[in-house]
């Protein structure tokens, strides 16, 4: 388990920008695995990390302060005190973006090859499915694409 398997993806990215807008400061290691931080956020915060027990990290920022939860502020000081963790955070959700739209991709070929296996019958009860339960501005491009007048 590390801080970054801990945090919401919403505080990893967030914390990626308070590192690389050097909001971390007076860093101070404890220990092999500990260090103690102040960010600059909307207030300054203090951050203690622990790197083997991620879950014991703390900051008084309202998020976390008496939870255990890993903000924004813990992961930032994380990227800056474990040497080339930022950099293998973005180069891992670089590629797992790729290998989304990698199987997004695949997905879409798929659906379109059955597709051309449906009958016009499957083809129309598919479409009014899609009518009824999709968003309606889907429906409405249809309308409005088509020139259907009511």
């Amino acid at each position: 388990m590390s801080i970054i398997s801990c945090a919401s993806g919403s505080s990893c990215w967030r914390g990626l920008d308070y590192y690389k807008m050097k909001k971390v400061s007076n860093i101070k290691k404890i220990s092999e695995n500990e260090y103690t931080s102040i960010v600059s956020g909307s207030d300054k915060y203090t951050v203690y990390v622990n790197l083997i027990h991620p879950r014991q990290s703390t900051c008084n920022c309202p998020l976390a302060n008496g939870k255990r939860i890993v903000c924004k502020h813990i992961v930032a000081t994380y990227f800056s005190v474990v040497a080339g963790s930022a950099k293998k955070f973005e180069k891992e959700q670089e590629r797992l973006e790729r290998e989304y739209e990698n199987y997004r991709e695949r997905q879409y070929k798929n659906a379109i090859r059955y597709l051309h296996t449906m009958t016009k019958d499957e083809l129309i009860k598919e479409l009014t499915f899609i009518f009824n339960c999709a968003p309606e501005w889907i429906y409405d491009g249809f309308i409005r694409d088509h020139n259907i007048e009511g």
